[in-house]
């Protein structure tokens, strides 16, 4: 896709969100349920359903998807998509990508050893190793915009609120 496919794409869509700013709040949705036995939660993706447990280091066999691990997958597609779109936008030709998301968690503050210990994913860094002819202006522009407008990343610097009700 070239920059002014792109803009022609999302041209009429901009347009409306300026003439209409609620017409741009885009709900999204995930379910998820006990279906499956032991200390999991399988939630339906777009690829199927995805059974969730505890991670090795908090007492899980490994048989289940790490909720952390998906949260990097969520980060990384996003960031992807959204890397190569501003690219495209920037008129940079990227032949190729590689990204990677890395993070750490502390088991003791999800097991409530050490209240002291930050429950969550810390210290995420994602890497892109593009080939691309940037120079280290543009490549910088092209991080510092795929980190504005991701929205996951942004997403994480959020608060998340909880409701529980009785059934």
């Amino acid at each position: 896709m070239t920059a002014a496919e792109l803009r022609q794409l999302q041209a009429p869509l901009k347009d409306r969100y300026r003439a209409e700013p609620e017409a741009a709040r885009t709900p999204l949705h995930s379910h998820g349920d006990f279906r499956d036995p032991g200390l999991t939660c399988t939630v339906d993706t777009w690829a199927g359903p995805v059974r969730g447990g505890p991670h090795a280091a908090t007492g899980g066999d490994g048989s289940d998807a790490c909720s952390g691990d998906m949260l990097l997958d969520a980060l990384l597609a996003c960031a992807g998509v959204t890397l190569r779109s501003v690219a495209t936008a920037m008129g940079v030709e990227v032949r190729s990508a590689e990204l990677t998301a890395d993070g750490m968690f502390d088991a003791r503050g999800t097991l409530g050893v050490d209240r002291s210990v930050p429950v969550g994913v810390q210290d995420v860094v994602v890497t892109a190793r593009v080939d691309a002819d940037l120079d280290d202006t543009a490549l910088e522009r092209l991080a510092r915009a795929t980190e504005r407008y991701c929205v996951v990343s942004q997403s994480l610097k959020a608060d998340v609120t909880f409701v529980l009700e009785r059934v």
